[in-house]
Formats: structure tokens, sequence, C-alpha cells
């Protein structure tokens, strides 16, 4: 008898395609915490995400010392599998602990040459400002995006913590296919840009949409939990799922058994009736 064949939740939500071309599962991983508990565990997660449907993992060149999420990435999956969709940001630097944005032309050159030696990867499947600078002109940050991907070195291009009059400004200058800002079922205050998203194709990936340890234990979303016998976690992940088809939640984690939870959200269907329940649960 051979090996079972792994079960893919991941896919249960359905699939967005990046710019019409890259087919990705409604479920990714976020892989900021990827170093937490050091290079083996880091490993094991990558390869279970995988086994579980996650094809879209984030990234950025700031994550962990040294670069260690990006490096622990291409040590663990390089070559990458078919289907693989590997996303990272560049733009923002780390200055006394804190991070600042730096979207000056050469610098996101020089960074996404970076990331492409860490990735083992010759062009970077979707490539992201991290945050906008309001040193640079939007313009000048795009464009250096945009001749990155003329030249083959990035696929897809996206945004991160744009808004409104920005965001519009984004979409006329540059092909943008994911929006990554702040959103969750607490903090809602990303709700135009949601829509946008969905308007225009593109995919909307929120960063902390699981609340991380902000979610009340006599809240409506914990006793929803309770009663579909499922993590309060699922139930914010499985909430964003319902919000827009746009949506693409990016959990991060360095739990195997976060991981698993967070997956296994895809096949949480919320009734008309927890949507309700949950629509006065914002705090914006």
């Amino acid at each position: 008898m051979g090996a079972p064949t792994p079960q893919r939740p991941a896919s249960a939500a359905g699939t967005l395609a990046l710019g019409g071309e890259d087919t990705v599962n409604r479920i990714g991983l976020g892989a900021r915490w990827l170093d937490y508990r050091g290079p083996g565990a880091a490993h094991a997660l990558l390869h279970r995400a995988l086994e579980l449907g996650v094809n879209l993992i984030d990234t950025a060149d700031v994550y962990g010392a040294d670069h260690a999420s990006e490096r622990l990435i291409a040590e663990a999956l390089h070559p990458y599998p078919a289907g693989v969709v590997i996303a990272t940001k560049g733009g923002q630097v780390v200055v006394d602990g804190q991070p600042r944005p730096n979207g000056r032309p050469e610098y996101l050159r020089a960074a996404c040459e970076a990331s492409l030696r860490r990735l083992r990867l010759n062009t970077i499947p979707l490539y992201q400002l991290h945050q906008p600078d309001p040193d640079v002109p939007l313009e000048e940050s795009l464009g250096a995006l945009t001749t990155l991907q003329d030249e083959g070195k990035v696929r897809h291009i996206g945004v991160s913590n744009l808004f409104r009059g920005d965001l519009d400004r984004a979409l006329e200058l540059a092909p943008i296919v994911s929006v990554q800002n702040l959103y969750n079922v607490g903090r809602r205050g990303s709700d135009p840009e949601v829509d946008t998203c969905a308007r225009h194709g593109i995919a909307y990936m929120p960063w902390r949409p699981v609340l991380e340890g902000e979610i009340p234990g006599d809240g409506e979303l914990a006793r929803i939990a309770a009663e579909r016998d499922a993590t309060p976690a699922q139930v914010a992940l499985a909430w964003l799922l319902a919000r827009s088809e746009a949506m693409l939640p990016i959990p991060g984690t360095s739990s195997l058994l976060h991981l698993e939870e967070n997956v296994e959200a895809a096949r949480l269907a919320l009734s008309d009736e927890e949507l309700t329940r949950l629509a006065v649960y914002s705090s914006e």
C-alpha cells in the first residue's frame, strides 16, 4: 500500500488568479515568524503547508534576523514545486529597531536583486512595495517596480499599506495584482480597499488576519467558535473568506498545530445568521 494522499483543505475555499495567471488557493502562509523556532521547525512548517494545499507563501526582506525568512524558504523548498507562488516585499528598512520606509528606486532595485539571490529565483512571482515612502513620489517607487517587471526580475507587482487615493493612484501607475493592508473581523478600516480589489479583480491579502491575541473570550466570535467546535482564529479566517471573493488571508505562524488549524478554516462556511452576529464586532 502506498502513502496516503495528503488532504488539501487550503483549496476548499476556492482559488484566485493573480494577474490572471498564477492560480493560488485562498489560504496562504505568512512567513513573518518563520524563524521563531529555528531552521528545522521552519522547514517542517513549510513542507506541511504545501502538503495542506498552501501554494502562496508571503514574506519580506526584513522578516527575521539577517533576512532569515527568505533564506529559510529557499533552503526548505528550492527547487520550488510547480504552482508555488513566493511573494516578498521591499521598500522597508529597520532603523533603531523600528520599521521605516525607503521607496527610492535605487534602493528598491538593490532590495529586489538581493531577494532574488536569497530566494534562489530568476523571477520573483509577486514583488510588493512594503509601504509608501512620504519622501519619494509614489510614481518613482512604482516606476522602479515596473522597470524590474520589464526586465523579467518580477512577474507581478503588489502594494502594501496603501489606502484610498494612494491606492487609486497606484492602480493607474502599475499593473497591481494584490493589496496587503491591516484587516480583520475586528479592524475593518480598510473596507474601501477590499471593495476596490473586488471591483478590479485584485487579490486582497490582509495582514494580521486573526487579531493576534485581541479576541475577547466573551464576544460573539468566541461564542460562534464554541458552537461550531472551532477555534476563534478559524472563525475569524472564515469571516474573511466570506467577506469578499477577493480575500486571500495569509495567517502567519511558527506552529504546525496553528498552521493546520488555520488551513482547516477554509472548510468552515459561516451562516448568514453567524455573519450578522459578527457584523457589529468591528472596533473601527
